[in-house]
């Protein structure tokens, strides 16, 4: 599949990866990393996953958005998108391994009607295509 990017943007990350420091090439995103408690760190500043878990929500709701007008459902302006990214031991290598866990709220709606406006924003959204078959996903819908 060959994909022209309209848009292109790097990040640098420094020292020792999940515990060093991570800066945007426009400087928006310049943040201390620190592992988080659960996986024996302080917890103290960002760490991939919540950036993941960010980029992936912010991802998800614009192509919900975008799906769902182009079907003539539109959601209404107050449609949430919750994204939890999960890492633990993958026992199939002994590395590691993510789940993505995707909470829709689509207020004002049938539940069957928000469950197949999320489906097609899953079917559409960049972070979807790029992990499916990757990472164990769920989608799951609020009304």
């Amino acid at each position: 599949m060959a994909i022209e990017p309209a848009y292109r943007i790097s990040s640098k990350a420094s020292g020792g990866g999940r515990d060093g420091e991570v800066v945007s090439e426009t400087g928006q995103i310049d943040l201390d990393l620190q592992p988080p408690k659960e996986l024996g760190g302080s917890g103290e500043g960002s760490n991939p996953e919540e950036l993941f878990s960010a980029g992936y929500a912010a991802c998800f709701l614009g192509a919900l958005r975008a799906t769902s007008k182009q079907a003539g459902s539109p959601v209404p302006d107050e449609s949430t998108v919750k994204v939890t990214i999960g890492i633990g031991k993958d026992p199939a290598d002994g590395g590691f391994g993510l789940t993505a866990d995707i909470e829709v709220y689509i207020p004002g709606v049938d539940e069957a009607k928000a469950q197949e406006l999320a489906d097609g924003a899953h079917a559409f959204c960049p972070y979807s295509k790029a992990t499916r078959g990757n990472i164990a996903q769920t989608v799951s819908v609020s009304v």
